[in-house]
């Protein structure tokens, strides 16, 4: 689906996005809290948007995508690895840290991929994982609802692919309640998981330290 709209996906949803998912994106860095020079996995790394954020704070980031159109339109200096989410390319204990940009909702089944995180990720290392959410706030939420709804694949559809930017609001639904999020990745092996919600509650931010 995003090998179609990859080229334009970046200047777009910075767009829609009002530029947001760069403060997020810097948020989930910081958050990291890992010395310089640490290893961090970007999983799922697209466009390469967290692999520069990694860089710029210092970290020796690593990209992982399943998608070859990705990679090729990728725009970081990071290596970059064709890979499945459920089956990283690199040994077990390997990296410090390990982060993701709203890919989470494109998994089938979530329990797998935390315990393949759980699996790469070194004991005291830590992981942070964005993706998109929706307001508790009913008034927030019917807005919301509308906004990315209707709007983002209008405007998504008038430059690129309407039926992928449709996905992308669409998907949001697949997303487990935060608490079962947080539940999970204790169930991987984390420990110190938190959930943040961002920006009145459109985007989340989890966080944990590998056990």
């Amino acid at each position: 689906m995003f090998d179609r709209i990859a080229p334009r996906y970046d200047v777009l949803n910075r767009a829609l996005t009002f530029g947001l998912d760069t403060r997020w994106r810097k948020r989930a860095v910081r958050t990291l809290g890992l010395r310089a020079g640490a290893v961090v996995v970007d999983v799922a790394s697209g466009t390469g948007d967290l692999c520069r954020d990694l860089r710029a704070a210092g970290l020796v980031p690593l990209g992982v995508d399943f998608s070859y159109g990705m990679l090729e339109v990728a725009r970081t200096d990071a290596p970059l690895v064709q890979g499945d989410a459920l089956g990283l390319p690199f040994a077990t204990a390997s990296v410090d840290g390990a982060t993701s940009g709203f890919a989470l909702r494109n998994f089938d089944a979530l329990p797998p991929v935390f315990a393949e995180l759980a699996r790469v990720v070194r004991p005291g290392g830590r992981i942070a994982l964005l993706d998109v959410a929706e307001p508790r706030n009913r008034i927030l939420r019917s807005g919301h609802s509308v906004y990315f709804g209707r709007v983002v694949p209008l405007v998504g559809g008038l430059v690129s692919d309407k039926a992928a930017y449709r996905y992308l609001p669409e998907s949001v639904v697949y997303l487990p309640e935060p608490g079962e999020l947080v539940s999970m990745l204790g169930r991987a092996g984390f420990v110190d998981v938190q959930h943040q919600r961002l920006t009145g509650g459109i985007s989340q931010l989890l966080t944990a330290t590998r056990g």
